[in-house]
């Protein structure tokens, strides 16, 4: 199709949080929104008309948490064994997970480390063309305490300042990747981890980072973790589960994102025995980050959907939908988790002019099939997708 195209819109969720509209005109030309209006019969030529009708347009996703290096499986062998992969057979992992990405309407990835920084160099040396529409965050290898939770998703830092170390780091990376604390119990709920670095280590690391213009993304849980991470000024916390009201108020109040990743326990739950005690420890955990969330939503915090795709039972793409459903569940309106999963996304990638629908903005969108009540369901099979200036 021309550069130039004239599109009726049966319905548009325009990535900023408000209503959809129905029935509205857009124009694009050369990669840019050119105009966004009701539709009239007589504004335009029916021939030239692409008739999105029956569809509803949307922001192409974001999905702001993922280990492009593992897949979702649930086999542990094979978990194992992609741990320990060689560069040639991680490409092949990493190129699947963009595949099911992209046919999700995923056009941009942070990717949250893997211990042999297998992401960053397929993104340097690797990055197929079928792919060039996804833009690509690496953090490289993510750092953690020896000894402490981490390893598979990066390494440790073995002596000196965590300063040092990110400013030797390689130069090729998007962002910093820091571990905070543990993982979550499944036996002892609301169970807590010791931070991994004190306030003044990762307050000094994330001010380097900061010099050399790389925003920090910190694997934090628990009200401590989350606090040292806030007062260090990171640009986001992952995870976050227990972090408590106080947290979140400040969150809001210097307008860190928070990426939730809630989907990841609702699957690390299903993959445990039915009706054992880790069962229903996980479905705990879960009831209480939905309840943080209806609370972050509640104080303005900035949310981003990340999925932690590569975890067990949380597969790259289809996770997506998992979330946005999660946020749902939490109290958000289709319109507000599709903000979370566009606009907020890319700005917390550091996107220009994306992650809206948005006059003199770049016309990376969505066709969903039906009105916006089919989603997210519906983007398990999207209709088509437009990245630049031409539909894929």
């Amino acid at each position: 199709m021309s550069a130039e195209k004239t599109i009726l819109a049966g319905w548009m969720i325009d990535g900023t949080g408000a209503p959809a509209r129905e029935k509205v005109l857009v124009r694009i030309r050369n990669g840019v929104f050119e105009e966004i209006r009701p539709f009239s019969h007589s504004a335009v030529n029916p021939s030239e008309l692409i008739d999105f009708s029956e569809y509803t347009l949307l922001p192409a996703l974001v999905d702001a948490h993922v280990h492009l290096s593992m897949s979702g499986t649930i086999d542990q062998d094979i978990r194992k064994r992609q741990l320990s992969d060689d560069l040639e057979t991680a490409k092949k992992c990493i190129s699947r997970n963009l595949a099911q990405l992209l046919s999700h309407g995923v056009l941009a990835v942070r990717d949250g480390g893997d211990r042999n920084g297998y992401a960053q160099r397929y993104k340097e040396n690797a990055m197929d063309v079928q792919y060039a529409a996804i833009s690509l965050r690496v953090a490289g290898k993510a750092w953690h305490k020896p000894g402490r939770y981490g390893s598979f998703v990066g390494r440790a830092l073995l002596k000196g300042r965590l300063a040092d170390g990110i400013y030797s780091e390689n130069r090729q990376i998007d962002h910093i990747k820091i571990i905070q604390s543990g993982l979550n119990s499944l036996t002892h709920f609301g169970k807590e981890s010791l931070p991994q670095f004190h306030i003044n280590e990762l307050k000094e690391a994330i001010a380097v980072a900061a010099d050399l213009g790389l925003k920090t993304m910190v694997h934090a849980n628990g009200r401590l973790p989350v606090g040292i991470a806030l007062a260090a000024g990171c640009s986001s916390v992952e995870h976050g589960f227990f972090m408590g009201e106080g947290n979140l108020a400040r969150m809001a109040e210097m307008g860190i994102f928070w990426v939730p990743t809630a989907f990841a326990m609702k699957a690390c739950g299903a993959c445990v025995d039915e009706g054992g005690a880790e069962r229903l420890v996980a479905m705990k955990n879960l009831e209480c980050q939905l309840e943080q969330m209806t609370l972050a939503r509640r104080l303005g915090v900035s949310l981003a959907v990340g999925t932690d795709a590569g975890s067990i039972g949380v597969h790259h793409g289809s996770a997506v939908i998992d979330e946005l459903q999660l946020f749902l569940e939490a109290g958000f309106s289709i319109e507000e988790a599709i903000k979370c999963a566009s606009l907020n996304g890319a700005n917390l990638l550091g996107l220009e002019r994306k992650g809206r629908i948005q006059k003199g903005w770049c016309t990376d969108f969505i066709v969903a099939k039906g009105s916006p009540s089919s989603l997210p369901e519906s983007l398990n099979d999207i209709f088509r997708i437009h990245a630049g200036e031409r539909f894929l």
